[in-house]
């Protein structure tokens, strides 16, 4: 049998890493962060136990990268859904809504991912972070920004602060009203993205601004 090739192994890598990073979601969502374990995550993975310590210096690195990887999908679906819109400001309607529908949906995952960035650990750089943040680039550029250098790590930091508002135990501001301040912040229409039942907040939200 001939050797495998080299752009065959890694698409082999490529996919061992995308099961090890989807285990994690998985199993974080279902047990929470300290209830799960390297070799847990290796075993749903259906992956040697060290191929995890391989590709990720520890746990925590592990679930930021697997988060990370879990919002460019989500953020990348909601951008292409059907209608497709090349419009700047419904595509970034659409990112809001995109990021704080994970803080409803996956709660757990992203109260845990959020504490991880706080820890000494940090803000892990990684491949599926650095994807994240280009399609945000993107969405930014397609706005209409002047500057997306100095434009994309203020929206990174409000998208951020609206998800731990959300979620901040005990006393959680509603997403509607996170979403409101976003989108007059930039201007946006509140019919556009996925508006959610009930309308805006605190009475008329303006057509145009």
């Amino acid at each position: 049998m001939s050797p495998r090739s080299a752009s065959v192994n890694e698409e082999l890598r490529r996919r061992s890493r995308e099961r090890l990073l989807r285990s994690t979601v998985e199993l974080v969502a279902e047990r929470g962060y300290e209830a799960t374990t390297l070799g847990d995550i290796a075993d749903r993975a259906g992956a040697a136990r060290g191929l995890v310590s391989y590709y990720f210096p520890g746990k925590r690195q592990l679930l930021q990268s697997a988060v990370h990887r879990l919002m460019h999908l989500t953020l990348y679906a909601a951008l292409e859904r059907e209608p497709r819109s090349e419009d700047g400001r419904e595509r970034l309607a659409r990112a809001v809504d995109a990021i704080l529908g994970l803080a409803r949906d996956e709660p757990l995952l992203m109260r845990t991912h959020m504490a991880g960035i706080l820890t000494a650990e940090g803000f892990v750089q990684c491949p599926e972070q650095q994807r994240l943040a280009e399609l945000l680039r993107d969405t930014l550029a397609r706005y209409g920004s002047q500057d997306v250098d100095a434009d994309y790590p203020l929206l990174r930091a409000l998208l951020m602060g609206a998800v731990v508002a959300v979620l901040l135990p005990g006393a959680p501001m509603p997403a509607a009203r996170l979403r409101a301040e976003l989108f007059q912040r930039y201007g946006l229409d509140w019919d556009l993205g996925v508006p959610p039942d009930g309308g805006p907040p605190g009475g008329t939200f303006p057509s145009h601004l």
